[in-house]
């Protein structure tokens, strides 16, 4: 009898011991889910606040740099489909027709939200002071993040809605994508 008790308190404790384990490996893993989820909210939260500063700075900066200060803050190929909407049947060299554009664009970006014949960001041609209204993380997954951004012009009583998607890429920030509503 005594031996069947001892093999009974061997057998309880073994199982106790399974249990314990079991939990040490699924802890780590929900640790290691709360990281993840804290990096990419320190992430979005970083993004947000360089695409304020980004904005911010870009309207302050010379007139007459404004091209040179939007390829720092832009992708590539955002660039140069921005510098194409923006001249849009105008008489400069290398400007395209509507439809010209769309057809060289439409695959990578939706042209209709392209801010054709308008300015980056505002469709005013002048501005007095521009500052961020507001900026909210609209969607995120990773090195991507879309915000939705009110610029506001206070000494033209003007606000300015777009959606703005940020990329990290090579570890700094850059605008892919913006989605203007055409002037009205």
């Amino acid at each position: 009898m005594k031996r069947m008790i001892i093999a009974s308190l061997f057998l309880i404790i073994a199982c106790k011991e399974e249990k314990k384990e079991a939990k040490t490996v699924i802890e780590p893993q929900r640790i290691e889910e709360k990281l993840v989820q804290n990096h990419q909210s320190n992430e979005a939260e970083d993004a947000k606040k360089w695409l304020e500063k980004s904005i911010v700075d870009y309207f302050k900066a010379d007139i007459g740099n404004g091209e040179k200060n939007l390829q720092k803050i832009t992708t590539k190929d955002y660039f140069d489909y921005k510098m194409d909407a923006t001249n849009v049947d105008l008489d400069v060299d290398g400007s395209l027709t509507e439809k010209e554009f769309q057809d060289k664009w439409k695959s990578k970006f939706d042209t209709g939200k392209a801010g054709v014949g308008i300015g980056f960001l505002i469709s005013a041609q002048d501005w007095v002071n521009i500052e961020v209204e507001s900026c909210d993380l609209k969607s995120s997954s990773k090195n991507e993040y879309v915000f939705n951004v009110v610029l506001r012009d206070d000494g033209f009583k003007a606000h300015y809605p777009s959606v703005i998607k940020v990329i990290k890429e090579n570890g700094s920030f850059l605008i892919a994508d913006v989605l203007q509503d055409e002037p009205k």
